[in-house]
């Protein structure tokens, strides 16, 4: 993970083609709405760049629960450079498949069926757009010229690598059995359909249940004291 993270820094910024002078008026007609005269690929790969922070949500919120490290400074920074944020969050956590304690306000719209939903059609109506009506020959020339379109493409690909790695310990939380060895083929079907199964899966999981939080003795002789 950690050469993953440097060697991509490096790359995006050392070997990628250079920024172009309308990148900045670009990137405010995309966040704008504004959309006339834009290849409908870059539009949709950029909102969809925009649909990856939700998954991401509803899976490392629950995650960063149990870990040592918080979640959410890594998420806020994934809004603005993608993969590049999340990655030293998944450098310095540790596997973990469980969830203790209640959900709160937030994390139940994350695991609520409705988000789930609305983001999967978001995410199949942004992929369809972009492939029926995107132009791909400009879209390779911007790909090779533009550092914007250059390094936003391979985002993507790093988050649609980055998923499976999360995904065994979700599974396992939500009582998919993952651990147990009875759903890989589910994980493998999820992990092989990039961002479109990511999608998918936040409608299948079923709803994480609320667990009590564990308690601790009041003081550490009453913990030895057996039962009368």
């Amino acid at each position: 993970m950690t050469i993953l993270w440097v060697g991509s820094l490096i790359y995006a910024f050392g070997f990628a083609p250079p920024n172009q002078p309308d990148t900045f008026e670009l990137i405010v007609r995309l966040s704008t709405g504004q959309f006339e005269g834009i290849n409908p690929l870059i539009i949709a790969l950029f909102n969809i760049m925009g649909v990856w922070p939700l998954i991401y949500s509803s899976l490392l919120l629950f995650d960063g629960r149990m870990q040592k490290v918080w979640a959410w400074p890594f998420l806020t920074a994934s809004l603005g450079v993608g993969a590049f944020g999340l990655l030293p969050y998944l450098i310095l956590r540790e596997p973990n498949p469980s969830f203790t304690g209640q959900k709160s306000i937030a994390l139940k719209l994350l695991d609520s069926r409705w988000l789930a939903g609305a983001i999967a059609i978001a995410a199949f109506a942004l992929v369809i757009y972009g492939v029926t009506q995107g132009n791909w020959s400009d879209f390779v020339a911007q790909w090779q010229t533009n550092r914007f379109i250059h390094v936003m493409s391979l985002d993507f690909c790093l988050l649609c690598l980055l998923f499976p790695t999360l995904l065994g310990d979700d599974m396992a939380r939500h009582g998919l059995g993952y651990s147990q060895g009875n759903t890989r083929w589910l994980f493998w079907a999820i992990s092989l359909i990039p961002f479109l199964g990511s999608a998918v899966y936040l409608v299948l999981r079923p709803p994480l249940p609320d667990s009590p939080a564990p308690q601790t003795p009041a003081h550490p002789s009453l913990a030895a004291t057996p039962p009368d």
